[in-house]
């Protein structure tokens, strides 16, 4: 059975495997997993499976001023005192446990910490628009400045908003 907990620095080995096998072109060292995870560990997140807790899985998410989303493999230095949005900078699952309602599971405990802000971002990439539509998420226009940490996240990255609320229940 696999289970969300919160990520640990001794997670971050496995966590990159996770990330590197499900995001071959989107690589990011373990310097920027470690840094979210100290930054916030409320919102970062392991899926672990069995009784030596293996790493199958991983959300993060933190914080950020309106609309200024790190690029890809890039530092936060901090989290700004002023953040008014919610990012959500991945939540992946490796393929033999999809289609079991683990990612929507994540996805809420990350919408539980965001309600705290009026609107939650993330960068969709391959295509799962759809999944994140489940959630309230919509596609925005972008200026020339996202537009370019965009690039950084490929060709199909789509940048999505949703505008929170107290109950979470509805996606």
């Amino acid at each position: 059975m696999a289970v969300w907990r919160g990520m640990s620095a001794s997670d971050i080995e496995g966590l990159v495997r996770v990330a590197d096998e499900i995001h071959p072109n989107l690589l990011e060292g373990d310097h920027v997993f470690a840094e979210r995870a100290k930054l916030f560990p409320d919102g970062c997140l392991v899926l672990v499976e069995g009784d030596d807790d293996q790493i199958c899985g991983y959300a993060v998410s933190h914080p950020i001023r309106h609309r200024q989303l790190p690029a890809l493999d890039s530092l936060l230095g901090d989290i700004a005192p002023d953040a008014t949005q919610y990012y959500i900078h991945d939540v992946a699952v490796v393929p033999r446990l999809r289609g079991r309602g683990l990612a929507t599971e994540g996805v809420h405990r990350l919408l539980a910490l965001a309600h705290r802000y009026p609107t939650t971002c993330l960068v969709s990439v391959y295509g799962t628009a759809p999944f994140w539509r489940r959630f309230g998420f919509v596609p925005e226009p972008v200026d020339a400045g996202l537009a370019e940490k965009l690039r950084s996240y490929g060709d199909d990255a789509t940048y999505l908003s949703r505008q929170n609320c107290q109950d979470e229940s509805r996606a």
